[in-house]
């Protein structure tokens, strides 16, 4: 073995024993409880799958819900039939999804590049700040992280025969993409596709008769979704959805849900920034968003020269393709949301691994890699200072210590350049960042959530008696409550006897209301409520932290 194979079999095994790490540490978030608004819907929504034994219907609080298509909400309902219903069982389809993404992005740039940027590009990928926050509170992206480079890395290789297995399986993972957030997801898969046959001037290949053929199969592959619309929707013109009848659920799911929210003339509005997903990946693709962006500008600048590299075998542009599409349509649209990026982190993972591997002057990027490891190790030191969770976990502690002094001391076991060292930590400090927030910070944040507060206090002290909520919207309270929930309106004390005698989860206003009117009632518990998923630094420094507190209580009726 050479001095060259033997680096690289060196730096192999520390890139599986960090990529190994990683994978723990999106596992780190499992059982979190779900954080309102949007895990807690998704969540109710499976959970009511699963007790109608209607997977073709979608129900959230009693009415038809029409937002999110079917694949999710499937996958994580037969989860709950294996598992039952709790926060891990939610979560875990989502993270397998994730992981999924990891092994095709290693497939994918195996077969491109080579195996060492492969390996870097999973790790890249999964030591990524918003994947693995996105795994602690699991919507839709983790499934599409997963699907989209599945679909695309057979999309590649169908290239090379007319009809083949890759073509079935491309489409069958962008079926289930488009049955996942819609019709839109095509555009990273078409998008890579179509910019790698245009930039190496592939026509042949761009107009050929297959494509025909996996449009079809597409069609087919949703086929599933589109008949539950029709059953739930469009069969039923009389059903009032979004304050209107005659409401088609395929026409949504093809047209609003997507195009609509695009031109903001959907049902669900936005407002749009054309710069947000530039600043938003500032901190989203922590800790290698600035590697990122020159491994974007760099191929821009220089790759257009290298079509073809010096053997004559086509440079790889799907992922290039598919990430500035992405990001293009995504900073025209009305309606935008931070984790919409995740979708695309596969694909910079594999341009940021190639632009590190091939990088000469390293000096500048070691050094930014330091400074970020810096402030990423400074936010947990901020947030134990200022925030200062009431109890951290024993485990979690021993863990982050270990973290910490692996980092400390890599250098002296890790015989390699002063790049990979710096990479190496910063991953590392970005793992440990998130450790601490999945295992320290979000158990202590998520207190402050009373929804399911309110739902653990009712399920262990009084267990068979109905939850009744009024004017609170908490989706995981519905969720976590193992009995029958009412919402309560003006006339539930007047009309509704067993709502009169089950436990009551109501505001402080609701609270005066009823002493107000001279109503017999006993607090059971005060909640402190604050909303998790949208910090600001007075809530974040104890010391001002309750002044931005509300309460809810828990009241029962005498």
């Amino acid at each position: 073995m050479t001095s060259s194979e033997a680096h690289s079999s060196q730096e192999h095994r520390w890139l599986y024993f960090f990529i190994g790490l990683a994978v723990l540490v999106n596992f780190s978030g499992l059982f979190v409880p779900l954080m309102d608004p949007d895990a807690g819907v998704y969540a109710s929504v499976s959970k009511q799958m699963v007790l109608r034994n209607n997977y073709w219907e979608l129900y959230f609080q009693g009415t038809d819900w029409l937002d999110k298509p079917h694949f999710p909400f499937w996958v994580t309902a037969l989860f709950f039939e294996v598992f039952g219903m709790n926060t891990w069982a939610y979560k875990l389809p989502g993270i397998l999804f994730s992981l999924l993404g990891a092994y095709y992005t290693y497939l994918f740039a195996k077969q491109h590049y080579n195996k060492t940027i492969a390996l870097w590009a999973v790790f890249i990928l999964l030591s990524t700040l918003h994947i693995i926050i996105s795994n602690t509170d699991v919507r839709a992206e983790p499934f599409l992280t997963g699907l989209l480079i599945a679909s695309i890395y057979h999309f590649a290789n169908a290239l090379k025969k007319n009809i083949s297995w890759h073509l079935v399986a491309a489409c069958l993972f962008a079926g289930c993409a488009v049955m996942t957030k819609g019709v839109f997801t095509l555009i990273p898969i078409g998008g890579a596709v179509a910019g790698q046959l245009i930039i190496t001037k592939n026509w042949k290949q761009l107009f050929h008769w297959k494509w025909l053929i996996a449009g079809i199969l597409v069609a087919l592959f949703i086929t599933p979704e589109l008949y539950s619309l029709w059953y739930q929707f469009d069969k039923h013109p009389e059903k009032i959805v979004f304050g209107k009848n005659n409401v088609s659920g395929i026409r949504f799911f093809l047209w609003d849900s997507q195009f609509g929210r695009f031109a903001n003339s959907g049902p669900i509005k936005g407002k749009g920034d054309p710069t947000f997903f530039f600043h938003t990946l500032l901190w989203a693709f922590l800790p290698w968003c600035i590697l990122m962006y020159a491994a974007l500008a760099n191929k821009i600048k220089s790759g257009f020269k290298k079509v073809k590299s010096a053997d004559g075998i086509s440079t790889e542009w799907y992922t290039l393709s598919a990430s500035l599409l992405t990001l293009f349509i995504f900073s025209l649209s009305k309606f935008q949301l931070p984790y919409y990026a995740n979708i695309i982190f596969p694909m910079l993972a594999i341009l940021t691994a190639n632009y590190v591997y091939k990088l000469k002057q390293v000096a500048t990027a070691t050094i930014i890699n330091h400074i970020i490891t810096v402030v990423l190790i400074l936010g947990v030191v901020l947030l134990q200072v200022f925030y200062t969770p009431a109890h951290l976990s024993l485990i979690g502690v021993i863990a982050i210590v270990i973290l910490v002094i692996i980092l400390l001391f890599l250098h002296l076991k890790i015989k390699t350049n002063k790049l990979s060292l710096s990479l190496f930590r910063a991953g590392l400090a970005c793992l440990l960042l998130n450790l601490y927030l999945n295992w320290c910070f979000y158990p202590d944040l998520m207190k402050y959530q009373s929804g399911d507060e309110a739902a653990f206090y009712i399920n262990k002290n009084h267990p068979g008696m109905p939850g009744v909520r009024k004017n609170i919207y908490s989706p995981a309270f519905e969720f976590y409550l193992k009995d029958t929930m009412i919402i309560a309106d003006a006339n539930t004390l007047i009309t509704d006897s067993i709502a009169k005698k089950g436990i009551w989860f109501i505001t402080e206003g609701d609270l005066k209301e009823l002493q107000k009117n001279e109503v017999p009632h006993t607090v059971l518990k005060e909640l402190p409520e604050f909303h998790v998923t949208m910090l600001t630094k007075e809530f974040l420094d104890k010391r001002s932290r309750e002044k931005e507190l509300t309460r809810n209580y828990l009241v029962k009726l005498l």
